[in-house]
């Protein structure tokens, strides 16, 4: 099952008015200051700690420490479905950073559930399910390889996302998920398209990469994410010269990331050999 994009879904949007701090925690994420991230987090949520959106942020960083942690977003594993699924006891879970990420999780759902009882049109509240649904996927495929399984809160991923753009389509950033929906839909065997019905979603993975393209180009929180995928799309497709180009931008943007140094060197090794 071709789930090996999942591992970076989260459903942004563009603001009018995004939030330094909320801006901070994640270029410490895209940095991998893992730490850094959760101390802008904890002193947000002090000052706000009915606002949904930061909860879900301090999931996805839990979520991506374990990720690195385990070397599961390195590109021999992304590419590498066989990988993907293959249960592993050397990749067993952190059972802190389990419970720490399922508290922040439940945390995010209670406050934007009464966001959205109170206005169901809460964009806030529909960004931070979006992420809770996204990173809930993330964790049950790659680190809980349940890959079947985690199409449902994929479903509701990309459900929150299409009522985000449905509200306002120059929240660029919701393209991320709908577009990755598209990719990831397309990618799936053909019998397995027939229990899946993701909301707006036809398995067009042209139109899924040039949603993430417009992340890449107008997404303010997720613009680098959708660079990410984009590369990683570009590995799955042997288009390693735009996956060079790709991982070198972001490299230059975020110097603190080790992992975009070292998926660099390799694609520079591979296209000197080439």
């Amino acid at each position: 099952m071709r789930l090996a994009l999942v591992a970076l879904l989260l459903c942004p949007c563009a603001f009018g008015a995004a939030d330094p701090a909320i801006d901070e925690a994640f270029q410490d994420l895209y940095n991998f200051r893992f730490a850094a991230s959760h101390e802008v987090l904890d002193r947000y949520i002090a000052a706000h700690p009915s606002e949904p959106l930061p909860y879900s942020v301090r999931a996805a960083a839990y979520l991506f420490y374990e990720l690195d942690r385990l070397g599961i977003l390195e590109s021999e594993f992304l590419i590498d479905d066989k990988r993907i699924a293959r249960k592993s006891k050397a990749l067993e879970p952190d059972p802190k950073v389990r419970a720490a990420f399922m508290k922040a999780l439940d945390d995010t759902q209670v406050r934007a559930n009464a966001a959205l009882a109170a206005n169901p049109n809460d964009k806030e509240a529909l960004l931070a399910m979006c992420i809770q649904e996204g990173v809930t996927m993330d964790y049950m495929a790659f680190i809980e390889k349940h890959q079947f399984r985690s199409l449902t809160p994929a479903e509701r991923s990309n459900s929150y996302a299409q009522r985000l753009l449905k509200l306002d389509p120059h929240y660029y950033d919701a393209y991320l998920t709908a577009g990755l929906s598209e990719y990831l839909v397309g990618s799936l065997p053909f019998f397995i398209r027939w229990f899946v019905k993701f909301d707006n979603v036809s398995g067009d993975k042209q139109k899924g990469v040039a949603d993430l393209q417009r992340v890449a180009n107008d997404g303010h929180y997720l613009a680098a994410f959708a660079k990410i995928l984009l590369g990683i799309i570009d590995l799955r497709e042997k288009n390693y010269a735009e996956a060079q180009k790709r991982i070198a931008e972001l490299a230059a943007a975020y110097p603190d990331n080790p992992l975009f140094r070292v998926e660099l060197a390799k694609l520079n090794k591979r296209t000197v050999k080439n």
